[in-house]
């Protein structure tokens, strides 16, 4: 039996025993009135587990001792997060202060996953919340759209995903939009040679400017076949030269990484299992368990 202060399978079946369920269903409610929810559960996870912990730091708002996370240009586009604290609060009308921010992001992503046709992954839980903001370690930690591969990999490898894991879980990238700021580079002045010329044109309709005004609601579909479905479709994309970033190109060009890909593009289920995999070493990084942190009431501030 792990100790109560290591995350668990059911770690609240005694504390608050429809905490799962209860996010499940908040999940599932937010989804069918706001579909695109459910990315912005899956981009939360990677992007709070990434820096530092799975600590839902990521969650808090600027305050007048620290800068939020959210203002770094790493985590632009997020949103939704007022969407999180409608989970915390069916949750706190159930459980007062017991099940914690950082659960909830680990376990929305996974529901999103599934609400969007992908695995369903058994989860951790009893995480606690941070009370603290790492503002500025977020660039230390998250890869950019346009690092090179080798950067990207010694990231998630920081956290103890492998490079297979690493080109699964890129593979989040078969849901959801960029913004044209993040795919100009790729078009303007020159179109990027590495990309597929029809599919250049089309990416020219959704970003006209080479200047896109970054408050503005301009982007294109990661995946335009299938935008808002889990599978392996991001993978044939990329073999075909139709990865939007830098970084989905580099999947390929990058003889380390392209055998994953072509594993991938091949086997959806492959995919999906090693995806699983790849998530649930990146939720348990780090976490703060036992004593640690606290359990926020409201999850983008501390208790008071």
């Amino acid at each position: 039996m792990a100790a109560k202060s290591d995350v668990q399978l059911n770690y609240y079946s005694e504390s608050c025993p429809r905490a799962e369920e209860i996010i499940k269903e908040q999940v599932s409610k937010l989804y069918h009135k706001h579909g695109n929810t459910a990315v912005s559960w899956i981009r939360n996870l990677f992007h709070d587990c990434m820096v530092k912990s799975c600590d839902a730091s990521i969650l808090l708002d600027t305050t007048e001792d620290q800068k939020s996370e959210k203002t770094s240009q790493r985590n632009f586009g997020m949103r939704n997060f007022k969407y999180i604290e409608t989970i915390k609060e069916a949750l706190e009308n159930e459980c007062p202060n017991t099940v914690s921010c950082a659960d909830i992001v680990v376990l929305s992503a996974r529901d999103g996953i599934v609400m969007l046709g992908g695995p369903n992954i058994e989860m951790k839980t009893g995480r606690r919340d941070s009370k603290d903001s790492y503002l500025a370690e977020v660039e230390n930690f998250i890869p950019n759209h346009n690092d090179s591969m080798s950067l990207v990999l010694s990231r998630f490898l920081s956290v103890g995903v492998n490079t297979e894991g690493t080109v699964a879980l890129l593979g989040a990238h078969t849901v959801g939009r960029v913004h044209c700021v993040n795919i100009v580079n790729r078009l303007y002045p020159t179109v990027d040679p590495t990309l597929d010329p029809d599919y250049a044109n089309y990416l020219k309709t959704r970003c006209p400017s080479p200047q896109p005004d970054p408050k503005a609601v301009e982007y294109a579909r990661n995946d335009h076949v299938t935008p808002m479905v889990w599978d392996n479709l991001y993978y044939k994309n990329i073999l075909s030269n139709k990865g939007l970033l830098i970084v989905d190109q580099q999947l390929v060009s990058d003889p380390t990484t392209y055998q994953f890909v072509e594993k991938f593009a091949a086997d959806n289920s492959y995919f999906n299992d090693q995806f699983a995999k790849a998530l649930v070493i990146l939720s348990e990084n780090n976490p703060l368990t036992g004593d640690q942190g606290e359990i926020r009431k409201v999850c983008r501030q501390v208790n008071k």
